[in-house]
């Protein structure tokens, strides 16, 4: 049982100190309000999205619209889109 809580102290350690920077283990964020499609250079509201493993994006935009695009071609924004501005 000792075993156990050391692992699980150390593993809770190693977790809380790589916070230190700007490196994250673990991504937390998951609440974006807009996509801009880099292709089209526009933003668009997102209701839902959804990543699937690799580079794909499964979004459902306000109009119900369902868009699946490369991650490489989109970017995932949360608050004021920096590629609109002008």
């Amino acid at each position: 049982m000792k075993k156990i809580i050391k692992v699980f102290l150390i593993v809770f350690v190693l977790l809380t100190l790589s916070g230190c920077g700007n490196y994250k283990l673990i991504d937390t964020t998951y609440d974006y309000h807009k996509i801009h499609i880099h292709n089209e250079d526009q933003c668009f509201n997102i209701k839902s999205w959804t990543d699937y493993e690799g580079e794909q994006l499964q979004v459902e935009l306000a109009d119900g619209t369902i868009l699946l695009v490369s991650n490489i071609n989109a970017t995932l924004i949360k608050g004021e889109c920096p590629f609109c501005k002008e």
